[in-house]
């Protein structure tokens, strides 16, 4: 045999397979260049020369693992759609003299040459879209833009490597499936799911039960903390669910659909929904696929793009002032301390301070049972999802600052709660029972508990004296480890943000020097910092998403394709009995659009119900605007759905095409 017989031969079989290769080569070329981008954009040194570039580093590093696994996953998983559609034509040749270890010098040097082309093709687009990539974060972060042209050697290497082990892999996985089959079972692999799948209803019922499971813990978690425990396991129960119900669900109600005569009887959706109960062992799979990466996609991009547009209101409520000092506050003395400390560097910058405010507190941690919230010694505060923090002032601060003019006997208090609802109208503390006789809607400003994990309770007391009394009680219950008073100070400047980072830096100085034990916050100085986080987690939840869409039209399409073929000797017998053109078109629309549209359905409830718990997640991101990430939900839904719409009305013309040949 001729040396060059296997390459030729394994080169014209990509050729003549064209209709299937081709989009599985440019999606390896896609992935690659997914991958070098993210990784360049990691080794960056321009990224790391910005403020908060860490954070933007780590959080590309993390997004390179994900596309590392997902194309792994994905490349398997499209080509299989390949292994399939080839099986027939393998089988023959096995049939006419081939033996196996030719088919897989054949198959090696198909996997050869994507490899090759993959790799090449893919690092040269992942070098030309990188600066552009650059370019784009550099806006997202507000940062500004840097000359020069950067290529990661490092990167291309790590892409080699990566992509050749995983071409390897399928290229092994692709013997495994011709050396354990028989001539006559590759001949018939296209057929495979063929006979009628029976309902099975245990897995039905197992799939509502892990969604209600999942669905649950997502609407009823009011705690912030807890919503982050239980996240993981509320999507693993929607993940399992979705697939059980597709895989059983989705042929119970095609035969339910059959059981309905005056649909079923009907040239148009007779031969569709008879196919589709046929294969949708097979079908349900990959339906579910779509589904889960769709709502990956619309839970993805609403969060970080909230989070994006939301940034000035999560900037301004964890920094609630230009610059706010957090204090010792024992005595007065401590408190003039820290007064006289602003003013001089207020004198000395030329500035003039806008907006101040001013308060003493107390805070100390407790564990919610009810009504009563035990502290110290009295409950296991690893109790996380019951802790809280309790935040006392007296009303003559509280009034003074609001302008109201709330009268307290003893016994009474006001509460405002910042994260989930307090219901009672009393509240024990110490054996102390208080009756709640107001609740404002807000409350004085406090980054420092805002950007508390925990659920936090602002209560106004009747007099300092009072909270004497319960400090006495909290250092008896704590002991080394318990809470002082603390000193409240903020304040706006009138000068620009470059001269209030360097008023930030001195007054922090001036405060350690005199031992006050005080913390200060920058408004400006912060800003740069959430950008880069926030930026940086919308940068990658759009790359993702982009990802996640790609993945999602391939499925679709390698899925319309499969069925085409699968399809095209049914049509063409029932044209030979006398179907028209037109009746053949309209069973077409109704097979793709009876389980078509259903993944997108599915996401867009996925979708719905994890909005409660994801909200809750935001909120301790200091995202407190829900209206806004409802906005950016459906926003993100209605052009997912277009899209999806769009390439429905694509791959039903390709899927047309192919049967009416």
């Amino acid at each position: 045999m001729r040396k060059f017989f296997y390459p030729k031969l394994a080169a014209s079989n990509i050729k003549k397979n064209g209709r299937t290769y081709i989009p599985y080569i440019l999606t390896c070329i896609f992935m690659v260049a997914m991958y070098y981008i993210i990784s360049s954009l990691a080794r960056n040194p321009g990224i790391k020369d910005l403020l908060g570039g860490d954070t933007v580093e780590y959080t590309l590093v993390l997004g390179g693992w994900v596309v590392a696994i997902f194309a792994a996953i994905f490349l398997f998983y499209t080509n299989s759609f390949l292994m399939k559609r080839r099986k027939k034509e393998f089988g023959l040749l096995n049939i006419l003299g081939m033996e196996k270890k030719h088919l897989s010098r054949v198959i090696g040097y198909e996997t050869l040459y994507i490899a090759g082309i993959s790799l090449a093709f893919g690092i040269l687009l992942g070098i030309v879209l990188d600066k552009c990539m650059f370019l784009l974060i550099l806006k997202v972060l507000d940062a500004p833009v840097s000359l020069g042209f950067y290529v990661s050697f490092e990167s291309m290497l790590l892409a080699g490597i990566l992509f050749a082990a995983i071409f390897l892999l399928i290229f092994l996985n692709s013997l495994r499936q011709i050396r354990l089959s028989s001539p006559i079972e590759l001949l018939r692999g296209s057929s495979v799911g063929e006979k009628e799948p029976k309902t099975k209803w245990i897995m039905a019922i197992l799939g509502v039960l892990c969604l209600s499971g999942g669905y649950y813990l997502a609407v009823t978690t009011q705690n912030p903390l807890t919503a982050v425990s239980l996240f993981f396991l509320a999507v693993l129960l929607v993940v399992a669910g979705t697939y059980f119900l597709f895989m059983a669900g989705s042929i119970a109600f095609l035969k339910l659909l059959r059981k309905k005569k005056s649909y079923y009887y009907k040239a148009k959706h007779f031969i569709s929904v008879s196919g589709l109960i046929y294969r949708m062992k097979q079908n349900a799979v990959g339906l579910a696929n779509i589904c889960i990466l769709s709502t990956m996609v619309l839970v993805m991009v609403a969060s970080t793009s909230s989070m994006m547009l939301g940034m000035e209101d999560i900037i301004n409520t964890r920094y609630p002032y230009d610059i706010t000092v957090y204090a010792r506050a024992e005595t007065q003395a401590q408190r003039e301390a820290v007064d006289a400390a602003a003013n001089r560097l207020l004198e000395a910058y030329g500035a003039q301070k806008t907006a101040a405010q001013a308060y003493t507190y107390l805070n100390f941690s407790a564990v919610r049972e009810g009504d009563t919230f035990l502290v110290g010694g009295e409950e296991d505060l690893t109790a996380l999802e019951r802790l809280n923090n309790l935040f006392f002032i007296p009303v003559e601060d509280y009034n003074r600052l609001t302008g109201d003019n709330a009268q307290l006997a003893e016994g009474e208090i006001l509460l405002y709660s910042n994260r989930d609802a307090y219901e009672p109208d009393t509240l024990t503390v110490f054996d102390r029972t208080y009756r709640i006789v107001g609740r404002p809607d807000n409350f004085l400003g406090n980054g420092v508990m805002e950007a508390d994990i925990v659920s936090s309770r602002f209560i106004v007391v009747r007099d300092v004296e009072e909270i004497v009394e319960l400090n006495d009680l909290q250092r008896q219950a704590y002991g080394k480890n318990a809470s002082e008073f603390r000193y409240f100070y903020g304040f706006d400047l009138d000068i620009p943000e470059e001269q209030q980072r360097a008023f930030y830096a001195e007054l922090k100085d001036s405060l350690n020097g005199q031992d006050l034990l005080g913390i200060a916050d920058s408004r400006a100085d912060s800003r740069q910092s959430f950008h880069s986080l926030y930026g940086g987690l919308f940068f990658i939840g759009i790359f993702l998403g982009l990802l996640f869409i790609v993945a999602t039209i391939l499925i679709i399409y390698y899925k319309q394709i499969s069925e085409g073929y699968d399809d095209r000797e049914r049509y063409v017998i029932m044209q030979k009995v006398g179907m028209s053109q037109a009746e053949v078109k309209r069973s077409i629309h109704s097979q793709i659009l009876t389980v078509f549209f259903l993944p997108l359905i599915t996401a867009g409830v996925h979708t719905a119900f994890a909005f409660p718990v994801i909200s809750k997640i935001l909120a301790l991101l200091s995202m407190s605007n829900t209206t806004l990430f409802a906005l950016c939900t459906v926003g993100c839904f209605l052009v997912f759905a277009l899209l999806y719409s769009l390439i429905y009305a694509l791959t039903a013309r390709a899927y047309y095409r192919i049967v009416s040949r």
